[in-house]
């Protein structure tokens, strides 16, 4: 089993920049593919970002393609996801979770190891 814990959130204008960060413990990080989700007040929980085992595939939602950047640094067990350009509608809570064995999956039932979120504000 791996434990995550995210890290990283907070209150930005829009236009601006954040990097979050996900620190795993447990398990070897290495193969996990890594996840990152975010959920809004009053909405489902949504698919962010993938990265797989070795960093070497990427995948994105089409909201956050060509602003937010994930990657992974397995010698360090952390997970990341640089947002950029941020917009009022990227406020939410944010999670990463670990997919076993997985490629990047956009199916958050594929993922375990759930962390309690950082909350991402951006203001208009």
């Amino acid at each position: 089993q791996v434990q995550l814990v995210e890290s990283g959130g907070g209150l930005v204008q829009a236009g601006g920049s954040l990097r979050l960060s996900c620190a795993a413990s447990g398990r070897s990080f290495s193969i996990y593919a890594m996840g990152w989700f975010r959920q809004a007040p009053g909405k489902e929980r949504q698919f962010v970002s993938a990265i797989n085992w070795s960093g070497s595939m990427t995948y994105y939602a089409d909201s956050v393609k060509g602003r937010f950047t994930i990657s992974r640094d397995n010698a360090k067990k952390t997970a990341y996801l640089q947002m950029n350009s941020l917009k009022p509608e990227d406020t939410a809570v944010y999670y990463c979770a670990a997919d076993l064995w997985g490629g990047g999956d956009s199916n958050s039932s594929k993922y375990e190891g759930w962390g309690q979120g950082t909350q991402v504000t951006v203001s208009s």
